[in-house]
Formats: structure tokens, sequence, C-alpha cells
């Protein structure tokens, strides 16, 4: 290998670099992999969902710069670079019909405009992998199928220096890699939830099984599996971090560290763009790319 391996992952808010493939970022950093967090919004709209901080006065008049501090802290904890886009979160509408989405918030936002800004920090970065949600966003909210979309634009349009000119933009470059982050799939999900059952245990994920559909509009194909399971610890340490988001006595801790580890080692992606040739499944999201960078 003669270049440093670098890695994007682009995310909603911050909190969500945490729960969706957090691991794999710290293994990859773990080897020496440059790894870089972008952040589209300051999610400044999100609830919050952590019931022991809800209520206070201070942390609702300043949930920007609240959170601000907790993508500060999570950041150290995963031993990545984090950067903003600078998009205002949109907010998750709920209601029928669904209200308006708010003036000026990241989801109506100019599609090749906002992508204009996540070229600019590929070209800087030279990422050779990167990381996003797939076109239903993992979950329906507006600000994660927005990203998906400029994602998308961008990973092509770095290279492309007409529609962005280097001017502008930056000298142009050329990612290998796409993904999808899948790390909420119902294979593992099912394998946690009998592994626990048959333990004797009580699972969490009994009710989520029931009204997977709601949640999930298709089932996802699985390529790539990073063994990771050792730095799942600093999974959890990171998501914790994000205080207002994630209640540490809630269920996304409620399955023990020692079965995690035994029943589903690994994080899973769905391989959307390869310029370069592999064999699925893979483990590894540089695979194609090591002996060649």
């Amino acid at each position: 290998m003669t270049e440093q391996l670098r890695l994007m992952a682009v995310h909603a808010h911050p909190d969500d670099e945490s729960s969706k493939g957090a691991a794999t970022m710290a293994k990859y950093v773990s080897e020496g992999v440059d790894v870089l967090v972008v952040t589209c919004t300051g999610g400044e709209r999100g609830s919050i969902l952590n019931p022991k901080l809800q209520g206070d006065a201070y942390i609702e008049e300043n949930i920007h710069e609240v959170r601000r501090k907790e993508m500060d802290e999570a950041r150290e904890i995963l031993g990545v670079e984090q950067e903003w886009l600078g998009f205002v979160d949109s907010g998750l509408p709920e209601g029928d019909p669904l209200p308006p989405l708010p003036e000026g918030c990241f989801a109506l936002e100019d599609d090749e405009t906002a992508a204009g800004r996540l070229v600019a920090k590929i070209r800087a970065f030279r990422p050779q992998v990167i990381t996003t949600y797939d076109e239903n966003g993992g979950y329906p909210h507006p600000d994660h199928i927005k990203t998906h979309t400029i994602t998308m634009i961008a990973f092509d349009g770095a290279s492309d220096t007409e529609r962005f000119p280097e001017s502008e933009f930056g000298p142009a470059w050329t990612p290998q890699k796409l993904y999808y982050n899948q790390g909420f799939n119902r294979p593992r999900t099912v394998a946690l939830h009998e592994a626990l059952l048959a333990r004797g245990m009580e699972s969490p994920y009994g009710e989520w099984l029931e009204r997977w559909k709601e949640f999930v509009r298709e089932e996802r194909t699985l390529t790539t599996f990073v063994p990771c399971a050792e730095f799942f610890e600093i999974r959890d340490k990171a998501l914790i971090a994000h205080a207002t988001q994630i209640d540490p006595d809630g269920g996304w801790f409620r399955v023990p560290m020692d079965v995690q580890r035994e029943v589903w080692p690994t994080e899973e992606y769905e391989l959307a763009k390869s310029l370069v040739d592999t064999s699925l499944p893979e483990s590894d999201l540089f695979a194609g790319i090591r002996d060649n960078a």
C-alpha cells in the first residue's frame, strides 16, 4: 500500500455516527486509517429523548450548543475527525396529514447546492470509502433521506469538474466505494432476540420484531460484515456521550456485552457503488482497495 487509507462517514445529526457504524470506525482508527465524520445538521430540532434530562431549561434553551459539546465528546471517544456541513435540522414531522417542513431546514435545501458543500469536504479529505444511508434514510426522517440524496450526488460529483469546478470546490477526487449503513437489520435483531430468550433473559427486541414492517420498508442486501466486537464498548461510550439523546439505562444497553460479542460480532453494510473489483460478501470496507491504494 502506497497511500494512506481514509474513510468518510456522512451522517444527518450528531449522535447518528455513534449509533451507526461507530465500532467499525473505532476499529479502523486503531489500524491507522484516517476517519472523518461529516455531520450535515446541528440537531437543533431533535427532541430530548433521555427522560433524566427532560424539562431541563438550560438544555432546552441551548440545545444547539449542548449537542455540539456532546459531539465533541463522542468524537474524542471514537478517535475520529469530525466536521459540520452547516445545515439546520429539519425536525421529524408528526401528524396526519404531516405538517410542512420548517423554512430554511436541511430537507428543503437545493440538492445540488447542498451536495456542493459535501463535494468540497470529499475533495479536501480524499476518502477512498464513504458510508451513508440508503434511499429510505435507514428510517424515513427527512434529514436522513436528504443525507442519502446529497451523498449520492457528491460521490459522483467529486470527480466531475464541469459540474463542480475546481476553482470553487477544490481539486477533483474519485472515491472508490460507497456503502449504506445497515446495522439495524432483521437477521441481527432476530439472532440477539433468540439468544437472549435461550438464556432465559428478557429481550428488548420482541416488540421491534412484531412491528418491523412499520420501521423498515424492505429487507436490504447485506454485503459486508466488519468484525469489530472488541470495539463495542467504545461504541457504547460514544453513544452515551450524546446524553440528551440516549438513556444509559434504556433498551440500547440491555443486551449483555458478552452475548453481543458471541452472537453477532460484526457491523453490517450494503455495498451501493464500487469502482474496484471485490468479492461478496466482504469483511472489510477497503476490500479491493488496500492492495491498490
